[in-house]
């Protein structure tokens, strides 16, 4: 509220008006909306603020309320010089900081200037490492291991054979391979003839692998022979390096004679888009070595690094070069073992891995903190733990403290755009929310408003990315480009007589954050529909859209639900057309299987509600507020079943548990309600706890109802069972018929 005192305050005023007096007069010091402007003319004009601390955030007061009182004041000061100076200038051009505020936003706190081979190419470094430690192994992947002369020769074979087929620099070239020595043999092979390269999860569905071999109108495709089958129609070259490598070992082991440039295309990577298509990233040979070569903990000779995470996702990028490009062994987990918590510790444990860099979202560390409460003593050499693709909420950071009280929990962000990361900060010891920190090297972080104007500390602003890690844009998307990489509108600013004239572009996540009074940045979420749902980005319009394609959805909204901290789902609210109204569990169970055809399975909703009309605001735009109140939520089974046994029971409420449901019936799916990998392993987890059994999470995946884990635990505890326990087993089932007996059994 602001509110303008013009009362008369001198005495020759009250004379001119007859039969009034002042007196007593005060000024309100107490106000009841959050925020009150008082301005009270005189010799001088004299502002007030007077405000409701409790309508303000903590991260607003960051010196307390005397702080916030002079900042506010200081910020109005500036603005109303600014509006005596430049009067015929927009407010929304005024500026509200202070040279010196101007100077530490813009200049102090983006000083990130660091050396590193900016001119040189991914596969030059590792050419030159490999001439420094030929013979160290350089990856591991279960019982095969290459040293660095041996990947750097087959490598070199791969780009020979590629360059006799046509591929040229910055063409692009697919791969769809699963995880093995031979993901890092065709990626290095694939940059060493100057190409970059594109990589297809052969866990994608068809269609959406179909959507990138066409849009990149890749000439090549590496892959593997028992692929095939499942690969989409494309007009590419394919290439099997299993079935095919005795002709490419014909090619010359020597480093191809091809000058790279820093400049050039290094990948493609796809990530969701708000169009209903998925949308290719352009990153760079110099982005990917700016992000290798930044490292507050720095190596040492004796470590192994780890590499988990999806091509298809940025973070795998810095997995798989940053050891490599410092002569160290790289530990690639096979695809079993990435789906299973249990094996991926035990690998991490075999191979004494002592830096575990992935997409550990803190769902997933979570889930390991919860699973394995004797962590430490499992993984004493693993020092490093990195979270990024989420927030980090404190309790989960002290959980860290308390369970690996020697270890460094680092917490990361960015995105594909900016190669990965862009800030980070060491939140091993953080009592309060855990921000997401500083700027990288040679990265410059601005938090700005809708006009582009830098926003004080303790204001939200939206997080603008500049620097060396930012991607040339989208492929074949100019539109989207323009709008996404802006022109920095600071590039010929110079303050203090430092420049940074040399950043040109401008990165607009569509995140939001603010500034702490230390520098560091508290990520605030999103200013938009993206979301992210264990580390994943998805846009959910991709989703609407997909929908939208089938012929019984009128119009279809989707949100990101987490009615408890961790537990997050994705929730379709559809209105189908006329002739599909009364066919509820029928349509959602089509919808799905017609999701799984077009989305990954970290796309496709959880949860659907079938309604006869979306709800709008009174300016006719979808309420998602009153959406995300709603839960009466659609089952796509026909049938319930309830538990019939004690084992079923017991699993039952594990699920219900895990879930967050009230009831779930025997032959329901564990996926379809809402479940996920991580949480697979959970279950598995907190079964092994109650039955005391081992099962294979693989064994689950492949019939995931609680009548067939169920039976996995049942046949499990008979085969542990020893010979008193059977005869005992075998002397009930005499005396008891089938039903009872099985009951009687179950709960021994």
């Amino acid at each position: 509220m602001v509110v303008f005192e013009n009362y008369p305050s001198d005495v020759s005023l009250q004379e001119k008006i007859q039969n009034l007096k002042v007196e007593n007069i005060r000024s309100l010091e107490t106000t009841n909306y959050p925020l009150t402007v008082m301005a009270m003319p005189g010799a001088e004009l004299t502002l007030k603020i007077i405000f409701d601390p409790s309508c303000f955030e903590d991260s607003a007061i960051p010196f307390g309320i005397a702080s916030l009182h002079a900042r506010m004041l200081g910020h109005l000061q500036t603005l109303l010089e600014g509006m005596t100076a430049n009067p015929e200038r927009k407010l929304s051009e005024l500026p509200l900081l202070s040279a010196a505020e101007r100077q530490q936003l813009l200049v102090q706190w983006n000083d990130t200037q660091a050396d590193y081979p900016k001119n040189s190419s991914i596969h030059e470094l590792f050419t030159a490492q490999t001439e420094r430690t030929p013979d160290a192994v350089a990856a591991i992947c279960e019982n095969e291991q290459l040293t660095y002369r041996e990947l750097n020769a087959k490598a070199n074979q791969i780009a020979h054979y590629l360059q006799s087929l046509g591929v040229k620099p910055e063409v692009l070239v697919g791969i769809c391979l699963e995880r093995s020595l031979s993901v890092l043999v065709a990626i290095l092979g694939i940059l060493k003839v100057g190409a970059a390269y594109v990589p297809l999860d052969p866990a994608y569905p068809q269609e959406r692998r179909s959507f990138m071999l066409s849009d990149a109108k890749v000439p090549v495709l590496l892959t593997q022979k028992n692929l095939l089958e499942t690969l989409p129609e494309h007009s590419a070259k394919v290439v099997c390096i299993d079935a095919e490598w005795q002709e490419i070992s014909r090619e010359s082991d020597r480093n191809p004679a091809l000058k790279v440039e820093a400049e050039n295309l290094a990948y493609v990577l796809y990530t969701s888009g708000s169009t209903g298509t998925p949308k290719g990233v352009l990153g760079t040979h110099r982005g990917t070595v700016n992000r290798c070569f930044w490292n507050p903990y720095p190596f040492i000779e004796e470590d192994i690094c780890c590499q988990k995470t999806s091509l298809n996702f940025v973070d795998s990028v810095w997995e798989i070069f940053a050891p490599l490009l410092h002569g160290l062994p790289t530990v690639i987990i096979p695809d079993r073992a990435v789906k299973d918590i249990n094996q991926f510790l035990q690998t991490l444990s075999k191979q004494n891995v002592t830096r575990l860099r992935l997409v550990l979202v803190p769902s997933l560390l979570r889930a390991i903190l919860d699973s394995f409460p004797d962590l430490d003593r499992r993984l004493p050499q693993l020092k490093y733990w990195i979270c990024s693709g989420e927030t980090l909420p404190v309790e989960l950071s002290q959980q860290f403290r308390v369970q690996m009280p020697q270890r460094v929990l680092i917490n990361l962000y960015g995105s594909s755009e900016v190669a990965g990361d862009v800030t980070w900060y060491d939140a091993t010891h953080c009592f309060e929310k855990v921000p997401i920190g500083r700027p990288m090297v040679n990265t410059q972080i601005y938090l700005l408003d809708r006009n582009l104007q830098p926003v004080p500390i303790g204001i939200r602003g939206e997080i603008y990315v500049g620097g060396d890690g930012l991607a040339q844009g989208y492929l074949n998307r100019p539109d989207l480009t323009s709008e996404k990489f802006i022109s920095n509108p600071f590039g010929q600013e110079k303050l203090d007589g430092i420049g940074n004239d040399h950043q040109k572009v401008l990165f607009k996540t569509g995140d939001i954050g603010c500034y702490l009074p230390d520098g560091n940045i508290e990520f605030l979420g999103r200013g938009d529909c993206q979301v992210k749902i264990r580390g994943f980005r998805i846009e959910l319009g991709e989703i609407e859209a997909a929908l939208c394609q089938h012929s019984s959805v009128s119009t279809a909204t989707v949100l990101l639900q987490e009615n408890e901290p961790g537990r997050q789902r994705l929730v379709a609210y559809l209105v189908p057309n006329s002739g599909f109204r009364n066919q509820h569990p029928e349509l959602i169970s089509e919808l799905r299987s017609f999701l799984k055809h077009k989305l990954p399975d970290y796309m496709v909703p959880s949860a659907f509600m079938l309604l006869d009309a979306l709800p709008l605001t009174p300016n006719g735009k979808i309420d998602r507020l009153a959406l995300s109140q709603k839960c009466d939520y659609v089952s796509d089974e026909t049938a319930f079943t309830e538990a019939q046994t004690p084992t079923e029971e017991e699993i039952a409420e594990i699920w219900t548990a895990l879930l967050g449901l009230e009831k779930v019936g025997t032959n329901q799916n564990f996926f379809d309600l809402g479940g996920h990998s991580l949480m697979a392993t959970q279950l598995i987890s907190r079964v092994r706890s109650c039955f005391g059994v081992e099962l294979a999470l693989r064994d689950f995946f492949a019939a995931p109802t609680i009548q067939n884990l169920a039976e996995l635990v049942e046949e499990e505890i008979l085969a542990n069972a020893d010979s008193n326990q059977i005869d005992e087993l075998l002397d009930l089932l005499e005396k008891s018929d089938g039903e009872s007996a099985q009951t009687v059994m179950l709960t021994e």
